[in-house]
């Protein structure tokens, strides 16, 4: 569901909320008019759980190939994105679906190694190693949605970092991720901008970097070695993901100043969160209610919104990577968004809890598990 209605503040996009998280008495249903005017209603995908064709039309590998492949064990029934639903081959068929739903609009991801194999322009190789069959499977689709009235709007990433970038520097744990980006970027505006009006940069970075560098249960596979993993994994839980993220953050800006200055049409960021209330009225519990929210929604708001990260984050920052991550580059990333995508799941009770640093993981993602002890309902 998207909310397009004018304001002169940035309009927020709501999805995936679902209704059994509202708690309705039976018997209660919305249609179109309890809505605003000017709202819109939508369907959303990304690229790898949908397209397939993975090693179809030049595409080269993602982070994703690589994670499914060589942890099938991680992967519910061990499925990959080989085929998935197919969309490469079915998209007509799939957006005759969504105008048969009276949709209004579809937000798909882009696959950026479909695009640049990759994960970069190179020179000497044919088209400077930009790959057209691909280029021409999304401008199909665009086509196809706009003859059926249907608006598209365009994620650059869902999760797929090309696994060329990621061979070569460690995708986004290296700044040098923030220029390729860009480079894709801008390729995609000079390709579908005409017919592109709404972009997106980045879905949801607290949960690729959580997922994907803390966690090690998302692409790219990476968090510190524990006993949940047999000592076998490779990475750094406490570092990465603030890593990742930060990178994430300057890359968005960066691609956000770029599109102001070569397009027009509206450009943000995606970002999600859960809610939390104070398990109790003592102050330590409410205090854990502000640092899950600094952790979950913060992290990557606050930057947006004011230039800095939240204090009891930035303490984070200061404790582990001083050295490495400059604070003051998010003074670049402060207002660099026309409206803001939220994806909102549910609320939850947060707790005090004392953390045992010596045998207690470095991973906030964990801290968290403790601080939100059961889902948070109406009485």
């Amino acid at each position: 569901m998207v909310s397009m209605a004018e304001s002169s503040t940035p309009v927020v996009v709501m999805a995936e909320a679902t209704l059994a998280h509202l708690h309705l008495p039976l018997g209660i249903f919305f249609d179109r008019k309890d809505f605003p005017k000017g709202f819109l209603f939508g369907s959303g995908s990304s690229a790898y759980q949908t397209e397939g064709a993975a090693n179809e039309g030049g595409r080269g590998k993602s982070i994703w190939d690589t994670f499914t492949h060589d942890h099938p064990e991680k992967i519910d029934g061990g499925a990959n994105g080989n085929v998935a639903i197919d969309g490469y081959h079915r998209y007509a068929e799939d957006v005759g679906i969504i105008k048969d739903m009276n949709l209004d609009v579809y937000r798909f991801s882009i696959s950026w190694s479909r695009i640049l194999p990759k994960g970069k322009k190179i020179k000497g190789l044919p088209n400077d190693g930009v790959n057209e069959e691909g280029t021409k499977f999304y401008s199909d689709l665009i086509d196809e949605l706009i003859s059926h009235g249907i608006v598209p709007f365009v994620a650059l990433f869902h999760w797929d970092v090309p696994q060329a970038l990621e061979d070569d520097y460690h995708g986004f744990l290296s700044p040098l991720v923030v220029d390729d980006f860009v480079e894709y970027a801008k390729l995609c505006f000079e390709r579908f901008g005409d017919r592109v009006k709404n972009w997106i940069t980045f879905n949801e970075p607290h949960t690729f970097c959580t997922f994907g560098y803390t966690m090690g249960t998302h692409a790219p596979g990476r968090c510190s070695p524990s006993k949940e993993n047999n000592f076998e994994a490779v990475g750094d839980s406490s570092k990465e993901p603030y890593l990742a993220a930060h990178h994430m953050l300057l890359a968005h800006a960066a691609t956000f100043n770029l599109y102001k200055e070569t397009q027009d049409g509206q450009i943000e960021i995606t970002l999600n969160t859960h809610w939390y209330l104070p398990y109790s009225d003592g102050e330590q519990d409410k205090a854990a209610t502000q640092r899950a929210l600094d952790f979950n929604f913060g992290w990557c708001m606050d930057p947006l919104f004011f230039g800095e990260y939240p204090k009891s984050f930035q303490a984070v920052i200061d404790d582990r990577l001083k050295n490495v991550i400059d604070v003051s580059q998010l003074k670049r990333v402060k207002g660099t968004l026309d409206f803001i995508g939220l994806n909102y799941y549910s609320t939850y009770y947060a707790k005090n809890l004392l953390v045992n640093p010596s045998t207690d993981p470095p991973n906030f993602a964990i801290l968290l598990h403790l601080l939100c002890q059961k889902p948070a309902c109406p009485s």
